[in-house]
């Protein structure tokens, strides 16, 4: 997933946990090569190289599921939140590594093949349908989240209820460890690698996954554009904020961070109240000070 991901369990039998984090990763090492947009072998990529087949290919659970998931947050969003993004990503990706910006042409080129609505779904028969030639899912922007909670519920199963995956800052928690009231955990400066909050999260049975442009971005001009991208114009974002969403599994929490970073606040602040067990932070740097601005429910969820 081209990011650190880790463990922590709480454990009497250091074997059995052992036993336990090894089989997560195993599932998690699974999961990549079918959601991974990067492995030329993987399911969603042999399912990206039928589109515009006009038929419907059946896929495995594991990517029907999360295909769901995406459709379901492309409506949400009002399809700010779009895994047909793709063919736009892999432009935005060659402009990191060539520092070349992309062509307008290109751009439009692969804006004229996204949209949600050219991804259907046939759930009788767990098949997909990919409308448009060219059509490329990216999952990036919820597969973490996906797989961290996958990954805790193979810990839950071994018999380890307390326990926290990081999937490159994708956090889901099981039950609080013995004897605290929560996980604590910390919530990025924005553009800082280091630097945290002064405000510290308590979580238990809750996922939280913060968004922002500080690991993966390129500068043109002056002007820095993240690597997540607005699926209706084909830019780069270019307002630096974190956003950390709150959720009841990692899934939510993932896709909601990254929806929320497109949509305006007040856009973001109106979705998040339709979603159950969910909260939103959202941080900026203005003025040589941090604002921020949180849904009602997220100070439920701070370090008392």
């Amino acid at each position: 997933m081209g990011s650190p991901f880790t463990i922590i369990i709480c454990a009497i039998d250091s074997l059995k946990a052992a036993e336990a984090a090894a089989e997560a990763f195993k599932k998690a090492d699974t999961l990549n090569n079918i959601l991974s947009d990067y492995i030329d072998s993987s399911e969603l990529n042999r399912l990206n190289a039928t589109s515009g087949q006009g038929h419907y290919i059946k896929v495995s659970s594991w990517l029907f599921n999360i295909l769901v998931v995406a459709q379901t947050s492309a409506e949400l969003s009002g399809g700010n939140y779009d895994i047909t993004i793709g063919p736009v990503v892999k432009l935005w990706r060659k402009a990191r590594s060539t520092h070349i910006f992309p062509h307008k042409d290109s751009i439009a080129a692969a804006l004229s093949v996204v949209g949600f609505h050219y991804l259907h779904l046939d759930t009788a028969n767990q098949s997909v349908w990919l409308e448009k030639k060219g059509m490329m899912l990216d999952v990036g922007g919820l597969g973490k989240g996906y797989v961290a909670q996958i990954a805790l519920g193979v810990i839950h199963d071994y018999g380890f209820p307390s326990a926290m995956i990081n999937a490159g800052g994708k956090i889901v928690v099981g039950d609080a460890p013995p004897g605290t009231k929560g996980w604590i955990i910390g919530i990025n400066v924005p553009g800082e690698k280091q630097a945290i909050l002064q405000q510290f999260l308590l979580l238990s049975n809750k996922s939280v996954a913060t968004s922002g442009d500080i690991y993966q971005h390129v500068d043109f001009s002056g002007i820095r554009y993240s690597h997540i991208v607005n699926p209706k114009t084909g830019i780069g974002l270019t307002h630096s904020s974190n956003v950390t969403a709150i959720a009841k599994d990692g899934v939510t929490a993932d896709w909601l961070a990254t929806a929320c970073s497109i949509l305006s606040i007040k856009k973001s602040l109106a979705m998040i109240k339709k979603i159950d067990n969910s909260a939103l932070l959202i941080t900026e740097k203005k003025n040589g000070g941090i604002v921020q601005q949180s849904s009602a429910g997220f100070q439920h969820y701070l370090l008392k």
